[in-house]
């Protein structure tokens, strides 16, 4: 057994949603609370597409990181807002294909904390930080990150399905900033690393406005906004986009034929892809 210093786990606010609980629910987990079944509720009644979009966006996550191990020899991971463990994990998915792979896993959830401490704590090649995304200065600076995150070997930086949480700010904590942040903080441990984003988009402008009000009030506002494809474009701002683009996830190197135009969301989509320093 791998010996970890003990934690102390803030109270968990059972009363208010979380992003991270709802997603569990979504994904047909049990690690939630009335108050997020019922935001979830309210959620599918405005984009009904949310349950299956969880589910693609997870299977994504699944993908890129067994592409990013498998073909581009990615070593070393940090998932920023990584959200509660679930079946294939970033560190299950990228160890099966090399079990010398380390994770970081980000968040400030004290559910995902609690969880996943208890989870991880036979893995020395894993670790989960509390801390806030945007704190980029204590992420790559805490004790786990540099026990894990090593210089000269390849890594990437996992924004999946969390950037539609932060706001749009008029300083460093701005998503664009974070973004071109890290950046500057891989090209410092060593060439060929790389990030992945999606976020949550909409074309239809009332699907914007409302799921986004909808996730304000429910959080206390701890929530950004559904953005559009073009904005998530300019968080890819002086990376190298590789094949096939900024898509829809689910058409993201898939592993069977995804369906036709007919058979798709209409609400709103999980945009985004994977880009090289």
């Amino acid at each position: 057994m791998v010996r970890r210093e003990k934690y102390e786990t803030p109270a968990i606010d059972v009363h208010t949603p979380s992003v991270a609980r709802m997603y569990d629910w979504l994904l047909g987990g049990v690690d939630n609370y009335l108050s997020d079944r019922e935001a979830c509720a309210e959620l599918l009644e405005i984009a009904p597409s949310s349950q299956s979009l969880a589910r693609s966006n997870r299977a994504f996550l699944g993908r890129i990181v067994k592409v990013l191990a498998e073909q581009y020899g990615v070593e070393q991971f940090i998932d920023h807002g990584s959200g509660l463990p679930t079946q294939d994990n970033v560190h299950q998915v990228a160890q099966r294909v090399n079990k010398n792979c380390r994770v970081v896993y980000v968040d400030n959830d004290p559910m995902v904390l609690a969880h996943g401490r208890t989870t991880l704590e036979e893995n020395a090649n894993t670790a989960v930080i509390q801390a806030d995304i945007r704190d980029t200065e204590a992420i790559f600076g805490h004790k786990e990150t540099r026990r894990l995150i090593q210089r000269n070997c390849r890594t990437a930086a996992l924004f999946v399905s969390v950037l539609h949480c932060i706001p749009d700010t008029d300083d460093d904590r701005d998503p664009a900033a974070l973004i071109q942040r890290v950046a500057q903080e891989l090209r410092g441990l060593g060439p060929e690393n790389f990030v992945v984003i999606c976020q949550l988009v909409s074309d239809d402008h009332v699907v914007r406005h409302n799921v986004t009000r909808l996730m304000a009030r429910k959080t206390g506002n701890s929530w950004g906004r559904v953005r559009e494809r073009s904005e998530v474009q300019e968080f890819f701002s002086g990376l190298r986009i590789l094949e096939p683009g900024l898509v829809d996830v689910i058409d993201w190197r898939p592993d069977n034929s995804p369906p036709p135009a007919e058979l798709r969301p209409r609400d709103w989509v999980e945009w985004g892809g994977l880009a090289q320093l």
